[in-house]
């Protein structure tokens, strides 16, 4: 079978060891779905072991910035030893099981002009030889813009990357963003070229790249399926009654997140479409740096959108709304969406590659243009969602994306190397590793002084302030954890 596959790498059927590089764009998430995704990986091998000889549990190798860089709100992560905990306390609670699991720590630095973690060194010597056999990428184009050592191919018998940011998207959204668009789609395509097998794209909201197909590998965690059981059994007891609350969004209140298009389709529902006595209002759930100018836009446009602040997902609250109205335009796959359907709301989003999975789903609504939205609006508001089918239940959790995932992983004739891509590939490699293994280059391009060699005692490691290039933005007060001016 497929999932016995990666067959060059594994040892008497079943892989020696995972190894899940995992590194995040996101300013201050410190833990997150793919501390889930680790999870799942290890129990699948652990269960696979049982059955043949051989074989190690996952491993995964987690950044961590300087002390004073901001990459948490909330958490203070220089202490590793505390910070490892926490992730596998958050990771323990969130699966339902005891993560086989470990952690190591590389040096990252938060660079503020790109609201990112840059990776310091070369990070593939962090993971010891012996477990060098499958390693997992998450956001290779990202985790490999600077990096400095070898190929991770050359280092690992099988690499893999997960593309799960939609970074052209938000490229194309900054100034002169057509210009930098195009420069990051062909950066993104050369660094996945050098350093992986084969790319996984959540979705074909991405960018094409080498080797590549497209899976949704992505779960929901226990909570949410055990949330959305409850609910199908009210609604077979209560029928609409099991929902007080009509529509709802929530995510990171940035305008990239979506909050542009919730403007628009909310705006123009209700001073084109509505009929008499219609109104579109909805109560709205994040927070982020752009919180107080999306406060002040929805205010001057007299929109009724309720911005409410950081809620999480999972609150209790959250159970009594019937509609998720998603008008998000640069998700690669919206785990939000995942999670609405899977406590069994109706869930409302674009026409778009990003919502072909939630799409097959019979509680999933989708709109290509205004006449699209109002006629679906009505439809849900009017209606009570299906409760949702084992299978279809299934599809949405960790173990069936675990499962995709290892079919989708294995080696294909579809990303079998040619002679001519070998070549490619070492070329590629070749330049891109004379422009990252130079300083002065790397602070040309925005690679930061100081990310070219690792610091020996990571603990104590303080860097100095952090630089920019030449086409990155300037930093925002809120990028250093301050109040905007």
């Amino acid at each position: 079978p497929a999932r016995a596959a990666a067959a060059e790498t594994r040892s008497n059927g079943c892989a020696r060891a995972w190894t899940k590089i995992h590194h995040r764009h996101h300013r201050g998430a410190a833990v997150d779905d793919g501390h889930e995704r680790e999870s799942f990986i290890a129990r699948d091998i652990s269960r696979t072991r049982r059955r043949d000889a051989g074989g190690d549990a996952a491993g995964a190798v987690v950044g961590v910035a300087r002390p004073g860089d901001r990459v948490s709100e909330t958490r203070d992560v220089r202490d590793a030893e505390a910070q490892t905990k926490y992730v596998m306390d958050w990771a323990r609670a969130r699966v339902g099981f005891e993560p086989r699991i470990k952690i190591t720590w590389y040096p990252g630095r938060y660079a503020t002009d790109k609201g990112s973690i840059v990776p310091v060194g070369d990070i593939t010597t962090r993971v010891p030889k012996q477990d060098r056999d499958v390693a997992i990428l998450e956001e290779p184009e990202h985790l490999c813009w600077y990096h400095p050592g070898a190929r991770w191919t050359s280092r690992f018998k099988h690499v893999v990357g997960i593309i799960h940011t939609n970074y052209l998207e938000y490229a194309r959204r900054e100034e002169d963003g057509e210009r930098k668009e195009s420069i990051l789609r062909w950066i993104n395509h050369l660094t996945t070229r050098c350093h992986t097998h084969k790319v996984i794209k959540l979705s074909d909201a991405v960018q094409d790249f080498a080797r590549s197909i497209t899976s949704n590998v992505h779960g929901v965690s226990n909570g949410f399926i055990d949330a959305g059981k409850a609910k199908s059994k009210e609604i077979k007891r209560s029928g609409s009654g099991a929902f007080t609350r009509g529509a709802y969004f929530i995510g990171k209140c940035v305008w990239a997140k979506g909050y542009s298009e919730l403007m628009h389709v909310v705006g123009d529902f209700n001073e084109q479409y509505a009929k008499k006595g219609e109104r579109l209002e909805m109560d709205v759930y994040g927070d982020g740096d752009d919180f107080k100018e999306v406060q002040t836009e929805f205010a001057r446009k007299n929109l009724p959108l309720n911005l409410l602040g950081r809620l999480d997902h999972a609150d209790a609250k959250i159970l009594d709304y019937k509609i998720f109205i998603n008008p998000s335009l640069s998700d690669v796959v919206a785990t939000t969406s995942a999670e609405a359907l899977a406590m069994g709301k109706f869930v409302v989003c674009a026409e778009h590659p990003s919502n072909a999975f939630f799409a097959t789903f019979p509680n999933c609504r989708t709109y290509s243009n205004m006449d699209e939205f109002a006629k679906v609006i009505r439809e849900v508001m009017a209606s009570v969602p299906k409760p949702m089918t084992e299978a279809e239940i299934h599809r949405l959790t960790w173990e069936a994306a675990t499962e995709r995932l290892l079919d989708a992983a294995a080696p294909c004739d579809e990303t079998k190397h040619t002679i001519q891509a070998h070549f490619s590939d070492w070329f590629a490699a070749r330049f891109h590793n004379a422009v990252t293994c130079s300083e002065a280059l790397r602070c040309l391009i925005g690679g930061g002084a100081g990310t070219l060699v690792p610091p020996d005692d990571l603990a104590n490691w303080s860097p100095d302030s952090w630089g920019g290039g030449l086409m990155d933005r300037k930093p925002f007060a809120a990028d250093f954890g301050c109040a905007a001016p």
